[in-house]
């Protein structure tokens, strides 16, 4: 019995065959083989169509089977991982009304922040224990606000994992933890942010039905089953943000355990069972995939912009090397970068800066002595001391960071990263062969009822690679940081 597993990105989409008896991934891919195309028709937005991301889908699923030959009536369950926080809007046929506003977009900004005074900090914090910020509910509003040709028009909103499922299945649906995501859900009362809403005067009708996260979504449309072979008894159980989704792929389910990722942008999610959030909202609290409201287990999660992006583009524009070969470069650089430091947020506002976007910047470059691997092990510095800095608050939130799982995967397949981060953080970074697609494909065995419990799902989780910190390179890697802090406070 098999399981498909899709991880919605907004640079591709990634598929994952998983058998569920072994536990063992039977093949992967991944559409398209390039980064997609997000579209910025101002500065700071950033959109992507919906329905490009069904057509990625559809290629990857075609790839998926095409290359693994099974009786495809063995393909039971459907778990689906998504990008965060992004906007699609649908009118009453389902039919997509504009292109989603996604993730790194800042175009709400200054809308959050006139909800945030409107509603008052405390009340925001204590019941939604986030500012409304530059997440969903603000994007909604600002469409309100600005396409109010569009905002009539609404039926749903979804975020991007429920569109995907909406066209698996033709259920218009949501969950707990992706309603927290967008501040639409109150953790007090446990239900819809119906205040909030009241507020910016948008209709609770907009809001989906709600599922849980593990749970029979919906079966496959006959369309669908009939273009891929696959038997219309194929259930969609799973659906989850891409964070909370990757903590759970790495098994991180618990208070006091925490996950990592570093692809275009760069998270650290570590579960809580107590309510806790920032004052700034440098750093987010959310539910997390098995959140319950008298059994509470709360993502705190750390976002930076600029991580993999900033990798990516020096990889297009600075040298002529592919990213293994960025890496080994890199490696042969002193810790610091000798005197080159880089500033890399240039992928829109960063929360750890109270949403200020100082761009990408370049301090202490010497014609005469640094070169493209100077620039590299700089860049890579420069991400790992940026989840530093973000670490810094989730440590006085009280969040352990002694251990860090994460997958093998983007930048934690650079030493230089990984070691900068374990050193300067004085943690321990477990890594592993999972990503977010077996991830949602173990979410679906479990929401299916193939798995009895989580324990049962993860049997065959195992560490590939450790980083132990080292004492004897603490000195060298705290004065970098600190040099990197003293250059960072001149944009801030």
């Amino acid at each position: 019995m098999y399981s498909i597993g899709y991880d919605i990105g907004s640079s591709s989409i990634k598929g994952t065959i998983l058998d569920l008896e072994s536990g063992k991934m039977i093949i992967s891919a991944q559409y398209p083989d390039h980064e997609m195309e997000i579209k910025s028709p101002q500065p700071g937005w950033a959109e992507q169509h919906p329905e490009n991301w069904w057509q990625a889908v559809k290629k990857v699923t075609k790839i998926l089977l095409k290359s693994f030959s099974i009786g495809r009536n063995q393909i039971k369950f459907i778990g689906i991982s998504y990008q965060m926080h992004g906007l699609v809007l649908v009118d009453e046929n389902g039919e997509v009304l504009r292109p989603a506003i996604i993730w790194c977009d800042s175009r709400a900004i200054e809308t959050g922040n006139e909800i945030y005074l409107k509603m008052g900090g405390k009340f925001c914090q204590e019941n939604y224990l986030n500012s409304p910020g530059n997440f969903t509910l603000s994007k909604l509003k600002w469409v309100k606000n600005n396409e109010p040709e569009i905002f009539t028009k609404i039926n749903k909103i979804m975020l991007p994992g429920d569109f995907i499922a909406m066209k698996l299945t033709g259920e218009i649906q949501t969950t707990v933890s992706g309603l927290s995501e967008g501040i639409f859900w109150n953790f007090k009362t446990n239900k819809i942010a119906t205040e909030m809403l009241k507020e910016i005067e948008i209709n609770e009708n907009l809001i989906p039905d709600i599922v849980d996260t593990f749970s029979i979504q919906g079966e496959i449309t006959t369309q669908f089953a009939k273009e891929f072979g696959l038997s219309e008894n194929v259930q969609v159980c799973y659906r989850a943000g891409d964070q909370p989704n990757n903590a759970f792929s790495l098994n991180v389910l618990k208070p006091g355990e925490v996950a990592a990722t570093a692809g275009t942008s760069g998270v650290v999610y570590g579960v809580s069972e107590k309510v806790a959030y920032d004052a700034q909202s440098r750093v987010n609290t959310f539910a997390h995939v098995n959140h319950q409201r008298y059994e509470p287990h709360l993502g705190i999660l750390l976002c930076i912009n600029g991580c993999g992006i900033t990798n990516s583009w020096f990889k297009k524009h600075i040298g002529k090397h592919d990213y293994n070969e960025m890496n080994n470069l890199a490696e042969k650089i002193p810790i610091g970068s000798e005197g080159l430091s880089i500033i890399p947020f240039g992928n829109g506002s960063e929360r750890i800066l109270v949403n200020k976007n100082p761009g990408c910047s370049i301090s202490g470059l010497d014609y005469n002595r640094h070169n493209e691997s100077h620039v590299y092990r700089a860049s890579q510095e420069a991400v790992a001391f940026s989840f530093c800095y973000g670490m810094e608050i989730m440590k006085k939130m009280g969040i352990d960071l002694q251990v860090i799982r994460a997958g093998y995967a983007n930048m934690f397949q650079s030493p230089v990263f990984r070691e900068t981060l374990a050193n300067v953080n004085k943690s321990v970074i477990e890594l592993y062969n999972t990503d977010g697609s077996v991830g949602a494909a173990r979410g679906a065995g479990i929401g299916g009822g193939f798995y009895k419990t989580t324990a049962e799902a993860f049997q065959n989780l195992r560490i590939i690679d450790k980083v132990e910190p080292d004492p004897g390179k603490y000195d060298e890697y705290f004065n970098a940081f600190t040099n990197w802090k003293k250059q960072l406070e001149k944009f801030i």
